[in-house]
Protein backbone atom coordinates (compact mmCIF):
# COMPACT_ATOMS: atom_id res chain seq x y z
CA UNK A 1 0.00 0.00 0.00
CA UNK A 2 1.27 3.78 -1.10
CA UNK A 3 2.49 5.53 1.92
CA UNK A 4 0.68 8.74 2.55
CA UNK A 5 2.66 12.09 2.26
CA UNK A 6 1.78 14.82 4.41
CA UNK A 7 2.99 18.55 4.54
CA UNK A 8 2.33 19.84 8.63
CA UNK A 9 2.58 23.29 9.71
CA UNK A 10 1.89 26.98 11.01
CA UNK A 11 0.60 29.09 8.81
CA UNK A 12 -0.09 32.97 9.33
CA UNK A 13 -3.56 34.12 8.17
CA UNK A 14 -2.02 35.92 5.28
CA UNK A 15 -0.29 32.17 4.10
CA UNK A 16 3.32 33.27 5.68
CA UNK A 17 4.67 30.14 6.55
CA UNK A 18 8.92 31.69 7.67
CA UNK A 19 9.81 31.40 10.86
CA UNK A 20 6.98 30.21 13.08
CA UNK A 21 9.48 29.26 15.79
CA UNK A 22 12.39 32.73 16.40
CA UNK A 23 13.42 35.23 14.83
CA UNK A 24 16.64 33.58 14.35
CA UNK A 25 14.80 31.47 11.51
CA UNK A 26 15.11 34.53 9.04
CA UNK A 27 12.17 36.69 8.89
CA UNK A 28 11.95 40.06 10.51
CA UNK A 29 8.53 38.99 12.72
CA UNK A 30 10.16 35.54 13.14
CA UNK A 31 8.53 33.83 16.55
CA UNK A 32 4.49 34.60 15.67
CA UNK A 33 3.69 30.93 17.04
CA UNK A 34 4.55 31.26 20.72
CA UNK A 35 3.17 35.12 20.49
CA UNK A 36 -0.43 33.73 20.23
CA UNK A 37 -2.09 32.41 23.26
CA UNK A 38 -0.90 28.81 24.43
CA UNK A 39 -4.00 26.58 24.48
CA UNK A 40 -2.99 22.90 24.37
CA UNK A 41 -6.24 21.83 22.29
CA UNK A 42 -4.93 24.36 19.50
CA UNK A 43 -2.26 21.97 19.16
CA UNK A 44 -3.88 18.94 19.89
CA UNK A 45 -3.80 18.17 16.02
CA UNK A 46 0.39 17.76 16.58
CA UNK A 47 -0.03 15.28 19.19
CA UNK A 48 -2.44 13.33 16.69
CA UNK A 49 0.35 13.83 14.31
CA UNK A 50 2.69 11.63 16.66
CA UNK A 51 0.35 8.78 16.75
CA UNK A 52 0.50 8.25 12.53
CA UNK A 53 4.14 8.96 11.77
CA UNK A 54 6.36 6.61 10.72
CA UNK A 55 8.78 8.68 8.79
CA UNK A 56 9.39 12.38 8.80
CA UNK A 57 11.06 14.05 5.28
CA UNK A 58 12.68 17.48 5.21
CA UNK A 59 13.84 19.75 2.95
CA UNK A 60 18.40 20.66 3.16
CA UNK A 61 17.41 24.02 5.12
CA UNK A 62 14.71 22.85 7.26
CA UNK A 63 16.96 19.85 8.08
CA UNK A 64 19.65 21.87 8.91
CA UNK A 65 17.60 24.04 11.11
CA UNK A 66 16.30 21.01 13.35
CA UNK A 67 18.88 18.42 13.41
CA UNK A 68 20.67 20.66 16.14
CA UNK A 69 17.45 21.04 18.10
CA UNK A 70 15.41 18.20 17.87
CA UNK A 71 17.41 15.52 19.19
CA UNK A 72 18.02 16.65 22.13
CA UNK A 73 14.30 18.19 22.37
CA UNK A 74 12.04 16.37 24.83
CA UNK A 75 9.00 18.02 22.89
CA UNK A 76 10.46 15.79 19.67
CA UNK A 77 11.27 12.94 21.54
CA UNK A 78 8.72 10.54 19.54
CA UNK A 79 11.05 11.44 16.55
CA UNK A 80 14.01 10.82 17.78
CA UNK A 81 14.47 6.84 16.03
CA UNK A 82 12.26 7.46 13.40
CA UNK A 83 13.57 7.40 9.90
CA UNK A 84 14.31 10.62 8.02
CA UNK A 85 14.07 11.61 4.37
CA UNK A 86 16.09 14.33 3.54
CA UNK A 87 15.54 16.01 -0.24
CA UNK A 88 18.31 17.91 -1.15
CA UNK A 89 20.42 17.73 -3.88
CA UNK A 90 23.89 19.82 -2.48
CA UNK A 91 23.60 18.08 1.25
CA UNK A 92 26.08 15.38 1.45
CA UNK A 93 26.10 12.22 3.67
CA UNK A 94 28.88 13.31 5.98
CA UNK A 95 26.48 16.75 7.17
CA UNK A 96 23.77 14.42 8.46
CA UNK A 97 23.97 13.94 12.38
CA UNK A 98 24.21 10.76 14.19
CA UNK A 99 21.80 9.93 16.92
CA UNK A 100 18.64 10.94 15.16
CA UNK A 101 17.12 7.74 13.67
CA UNK A 102 18.10 6.29 10.14
CA UNK A 103 19.05 9.39 7.70
CA UNK A 104 18.14 8.72 3.80
CA UNK A 105 19.10 11.70 1.44
CA UNK A 106 17.00 11.66 -1.47
CA UNK A 107 18.20 13.96 -4.60
CA UNK A 108 14.83 13.94 -6.46
CA UNK A 109 11.02 14.13 -6.80
CA UNK A 110 11.23 10.56 -8.48
CA UNK A 111 13.40 9.43 -5.55
CA UNK A 112 10.39 11.07 -3.22
CA UNK A 113 8.04 9.39 -5.59
CA UNK A 114 9.68 5.96 -4.92
CA UNK A 115 9.65 6.34 -1.26
CA UNK A 116 6.01 6.34 -1.48
CA UNK A 117 5.60 3.45 -3.08
CA UNK A 118 7.02 1.82 -0.60
CA UNK A 119 5.00 -0.40 2.11
CA UNK A 120 4.34 1.63 5.92
CA UNK A 121 2.34 4.49 6.94
CA UNK A 122 2.33 8.44 6.66
CA UNK A 123 5.75 10.52 6.18
CA UNK A 124 5.17 14.20 7.26
CA UNK A 125 6.62 17.35 6.13
CA UNK A 126 7.75 19.67 8.51
CA UNK A 127 8.48 23.06 7.41
CA UNK A 128 10.24 22.73 3.93
CA UNK A 129 8.11 24.84 2.10
CA UNK A 130 10.07 24.73 -0.99
CA UNK A 131 10.08 21.37 -0.91
CA UNK A 132 6.54 21.47 -0.20
CA UNK A 133 5.71 23.03 -3.39
CA UNK A 134 8.03 21.44 -5.52
CA UNK A 135 6.41 17.48 -4.32
CA UNK A 136 2.75 19.59 -4.62
CA UNK A 137 3.77 20.31 -8.65
CA UNK A 138 4.35 17.19 -8.66
CA UNK A 139 1.66 16.14 -7.34
CA UNK A 140 3.07 13.88 -4.72
CA UNK A 141 1.57 15.54 -1.81
CA UNK A 142 -1.80 13.92 -0.29
CA UNK A 143 -2.88 15.88 2.83
CA UNK A 144 -2.14 19.55 4.44
CA UNK A 145 -2.66 19.71 8.34
CA UNK A 146 -2.62 23.83 8.50
CA UNK A 147 -2.31 25.38 11.82
CA UNK A 148 -3.43 28.73 10.82
CA UNK A 149 -2.56 31.41 13.20
CA UNK A 150 -4.17 34.91 13.53
CA UNK A 151 -1.49 37.70 12.53
CA UNK A 152 -0.90 39.30 8.80
CA UNK A 153 3.05 39.05 8.07
CA UNK A 154 2.92 40.74 4.40
CA UNK A 155 6.19 39.39 3.03
CA UNK A 156 7.49 36.04 4.04
CA UNK A 157 7.70 31.82 2.52
CA UNK A 158 4.84 31.04 1.59
CA UNK A 159 3.59 27.45 0.96
CA UNK A 160 0.93 28.75 -1.59
CA UNK A 161 2.36 30.77 -4.16
CA UNK A 162 0.70 32.43 -7.09
CA UNK A 163 2.61 30.70 -9.65
CA UNK A 164 0.59 29.14 -12.49
CA UNK A 165 0.02 25.68 -11.78
CA UNK A 166 -3.43 23.38 -12.85
CA UNK A 167 -6.17 23.23 -10.12
CA UNK A 168 -5.88 21.09 -7.43
CA UNK A 169 -9.10 19.64 -5.33
CA UNK A 170 -9.06 19.22 -1.97
CA UNK A 171 -11.34 17.96 0.53
CA UNK A 172 -11.43 19.15 3.94
CA UNK A 173 -11.08 16.27 6.46
CA UNK A 174 -11.42 18.07 9.65
CA UNK A 175 -11.40 21.72 11.03
CA UNK A 176 -11.68 23.70 14.43
CA UNK A 177 -11.26 26.69 15.56
CA UNK A 178 -10.06 28.08 19.34
CA UNK A 179 -10.48 30.56 21.70
CA UNK A 180 -6.74 32.43 20.59
CA UNK A 181 -7.78 32.78 17.48
CA UNK A 182 -6.48 29.74 15.74
CA UNK A 183 -7.91 27.75 13.12
CA UNK A 184 -7.12 23.66 12.35
CA UNK A 185 -7.34 22.70 8.68
CA UNK A 186 -6.72 19.03 7.37
CA UNK A 187 -7.44 18.69 3.68
CA UNK A 188 -6.71 16.10 1.59
CA UNK A 189 -5.72 16.42 -1.58
CA UNK A 190 -8.47 15.26 -4.12
CA UNK A 191 -7.22 12.52 -7.11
Amino acid sequence: MARELVWTGFMSLDGVVDSPGAISEGHPSGGWVPRTEFLPEAFSLKDEELEETTALMFGRHSYEAFAPIWPGSEDHAAYRDLPKYVVSTRLEEDATIEGWGPITLLRSTKDVAAVKQEDGGAVFIHGSAALARSLMHARLIDRYNLLIFPVLLGAGKRLFTAEERPATKLTLRESAHYPNGVLKAVYDVHR
